[in-house]
């Protein structure tokens, strides 16, 4: 049997999972800001919740009443969305400012900085080090390039840290936010829950029956942050991939992942972009059977042309060597040819069975030579061999005829 425990519910990202109940003192330094963990406690519908209404100047966690609701990179629906929130999303507020809230960036965030002013630490890949002084960092986007970012968020000096997202674009490096970055959402999304300047993080359950879960296995306790970074890890197995000659590309193990990623009830951001990927890769898989089977047709082609080869060059090998004729046969006259004005008269030569082989016609020294006495017999043309796209057939003007029978 369980013992009688309280029990409290974490959201985000719509996503429900029961984590034992904790007390603890909280101070507010700007630090403290970017380690929480964001995935604040949602009360259970029909307990008795207590809210405290914050100060509007103080930090204060809010929770998000609408869906779809976008993150800016500032104040205003001119500055670039950032990614979106959803129905019952918890974020911290650090300021508002004419209607819209300043907050701190919920897990699934990112940020730019140029490749040029990081040094990674190779004791701890994941790991950058900052190696200019005044290095920009910009509010990331899956919606604009990051040339095009152009919204900073904070200033870093030489040998500050940061954390790589394993992914660089166009000469800048995928970052956590680092301590000092904000978003910005509309404050009409917000409704505000409890001042972390209070000493509870959460809000109590009144009812003395609720029973608390038993403790959380480690793979439980993973957030949506570490299920994001096994996302971003996928993606880079998943183009290093694609890198392969498509008939090549193998995606199993990946898809296997991808599937388990996207059925985490607690992925949050890393479920939707999983199930995403997925979908991209079953296309992948698609283009690439498509591929391996060109490349057998292609080997099956090969192979028939071979052949025809091999057909052309026993045919090739059975025709008898004419030596300094053309073409060898029987003239004849044609009525395929009306006499043309001005030209030479056209014949046709035949072979031992009467089919005609081609047409020909006499040229240079041959034009205007009396050819009746020759009409009927075997004869050998000296010239040149044309196609002759009228008839489909060669067509052969000779300056020299000569007897053969």
């Amino acid at each position: 049997m369980k013992s009688s425990r309280r029990a409290v519910r974490i959201a985000f990202g719509g996503s429900l999972r029961f984590a034992l109940l904790s007390v603890a003192l909280v101070t507010l330094p700007g630090a403290l800001w970017a380690q929480q963990d964001m995935n604040l406690p949602e009360v259970d519908e029909g307990a008795e919740v207590v809210r405290t209404a914050p100060d509007a100047g103080a930090p204060f966690v809010a929770e998000v009443t609408g869906n779809d609701v976008h993150l800016r990179s500032g104040p205003g629906t001119n500055y670039y969305h950032c990614g979106k929130l959803y129905k019952g999303d918890r974020v911290q507020v650090v300021k508002v400012q004419q209607g819209w809230s300043c907050i701190v960036p919920p897990p699934g965030c990112f940020s730019w900085v140029a490749i040029q002013y990081v040094s990674i630490n190779m004791e701890n890949p994941t790991q950058g080090i900052i190696t200019g002084d005044k290095v920009g960092v910009y509010a990331g986007s899956d919606y604009v390039e990051p040339i095009h970012s152009t919204s900073r968020q904070v200033i870093l000096s030489r040998g500050q840290m940061v954390k790589l997202l394993s992914e660089e674009k166009d000469d800048y490096y995928k970052i956590a936010p680092p301590e000092g970055a904000f978003l910005w959402v509309h404050s009409q999304y917000l409704q505000s829950v409890r001042s972390p300047m209070e000493t509870s993080l959460v809000e109590m359950v009144v009812d003395p029956n609720t029973p608390v879960e038993t403790p959380l296995t480690a793979q439980e306790l993973q957030t949506e942050s570490d299920l994001l970074d096994a996302y971003y890890a996928l993606s880079k197995l998943i183009k290093e991939e694609r890198n392969k000659p498509m008939t090549e590309q193998d995606y199993s193990e990946l898809k296997e992942k991808l599937r388990e990623l996207a059925a985490n009830p607690i992925g949050g951001r890393a479920t939707r972009y999983a199930d995403f990927t997925l979908k991209q890769v079953e296309r992948f898989e698609l283009a690439g059977t498509v591929a391996r089977e060109m490349a057998m047709q292609r080997k099956e082609r090969e192979k028939v042309d071979e052949k025809i080869s091999e057909a052309r060059d026993i045919r090739l090998a059975q025709i008898d060597d004419l030596g300094k004729f053309a073409v060898i046969g029987k003239l004849e006259t044609t009525s395929v040819y009306a006499q043309p004005v001005g030209q030479a008269q056209r014949y046709r030569i035949l072979d031992e069975s009467g089919r005609t082989i081609c047409y020909v016609a006499p040229t240079g020294a041959a034009i205007g030579k009396d050819l009746s006495g020759l009409i009927g017999r075997k004869v050998g043309l000296v010239g040149e061999i044309q196609p002759h796209q009228a008839t489909a057939r060669a067509f052969v003007e000779f300056s020299e005829v000569i007897p053969l029978d």
